[in-house]
């Protein structure tokens, strides 16, 4: 169970370690708090003597000392404690363990995976991304956002909606036809004491309805289409039975 940590510590019985067996228990904890761990100078160390009779006593104390907060469960205790060496031993190697995952980051094994798709190459923060998302919010007559990619969300929108292949083929079917809604005066109840808060407040309210307009219509699309199944069962005359 601790086999790849222990040796990863360079424990040497990393393979026959038995975390049920007490005195293999105190074997490890005394080794990970000697060789590890280090809380304690090596004159003063409490728990060295596995077989004295506050062994448990002193550990106790002992995980009080390191802030260990399993509480009588023994495996899950030396788990803790050999996760602790582990930080302990990197914390003390950390440039040693870094140089390492470098090299293998640069090893010439690995694969250069090269992207595709051109997006990808975009620096989203330049000021090129955004006067270019400024350009075509202008061509497509959308109002820019201080944050150039909630203009990019509403131009993906528009272009999704209203220049798709079905909308360039029949834009009839896709231009909305009808005199504007009268928002301002229909939508009552709103006095922010500023005229255009009021228009932004009443616009959310019609953009809030529409989505549960659109979601009812979902849920309903749903039902149908489960009804449809559950509701018309196909009956197999062959197997009816007239008579005892």
């Amino acid at each position: 169970m601790f086999k790849r940590k222990l040796s990863a510590l360079q424990y040497p019985q990393c393979d026959f370690v038995n975390g049920k067996d007490e005195t293999e228990f105190r074997k490890v904890i005394v080794w990970l708090e000697e060789n590890k761990i280090k809380k304690y100078k090596p004159e003063s160390r409490p728990i060295s003597d596995i077989k004295s009779s506050n062994w448990k006593k002193s550990f106790e104390q002992y995980k009080k000392d390191v802030c260990c907060p399993v509480k009588s469960d023994t495996l899950i205790e030396l788990d803790w404690f050999i996760n602790l060496a582990l930080q302990k031993e990197y914390i003390q190697n950390k440039s040693k363990y870094e140089k390492h995952s470098l090299e293998i980051l640069k090893s010439p094994n690995t694969p250069n995976v090269v992207p595709d798709n051109p997006l990808d190459h975009l620096d989203f923060g330049s000021k090129d991304f955004e006067n270019g998302v400024k350009a075509i919010a202008q061509m497509l007559q959308i109002l820019s956002h201080p944050d150039p990619l909630i203009t990019l969300k509403a131009i993906s929108k528009l272009i999704c909606n209203r220049l798709n292949n079905n909308a360039i083929k029949n834009p009839e079917d896709y231009v909305i036809k009808g005199a504007p809604f009268p928002f301002e005066d229909a939508i009552k109840g709103y006095d922010l004491g500023d005229l255009v808060l009021n228009k932004a407040a009443k616009i959310l309210r019609l953009l809030y309805i529409q989505n549960l307009r659109d979601l009812q219509t979902k849920s309903n699309e749903l039902i149908v289409s489960v009804q449809s199944i559950t509701a018309n069962p196909k009956t197999d005359t062959k197997l009816g039975k007239v008579g005892k």
